[in-house]
């Protein structure tokens, strides 16, 4: 396990979507790429933001994104730092974060609602990689 955000949980999350065959079933088909940005709070004192490159149930790429990288990615997802605790802690279904706005996205939404079994399955790598802090 790993603290949220930090660069061993990146590994750790790439390592898990590339050798877990529950997750290469489900999103066997997923192509698109994602921007994670977590807005400060809590013990997050500026805005991180991680980019992963998914495709076909594997990670390719995932690493945090410094000033000045311009790749477009399918998805970006931005939300505060206790609203991602509380999706990983499981207190809040990230639908439901996505739908009242908590988490915004900007991508194609129908895409993301035709794939929600790969979206939480993407959350339980996440989930069971992460140490969350109290």
């Amino acid at each position: 396990m790993a603290m949220f955000l930090t660069e061993e949980w990146i590994q750790s999350f790439q390592d898990k979507l590339n050798t877990d065959s529950q997750y290469a079933e489900i999103a066997k088909n997923w192509e698109g790429d994602v921007f994670l940005t977590v807005n400060p709070g809590g013990t997050l004192k500026e805005p991180v933001a991680v980019y992963f490159d998914l495709w076909h149930g594997k990670c390719r790429q995932a690493f945090y994104v410094e000033d000045g990288f311009n790749k477009e990615a399918a998805f970006m997802l931005e939300g505060d730092y206790d609203v991602f605790l509380r999706i990983l802690k499981g207190e809040l279904h990230p639908m439901q974060a996505m739908l009242t706005r908590k988490l915004n996205v900007q991508g194609n939404m129908g895409l993301l609602m035709r794939n929600v079994p790969t979206v939480l399955d993407f959350l339980r790598c996440a989930q069971e990689v992460t140490d969350i802090p109290d």
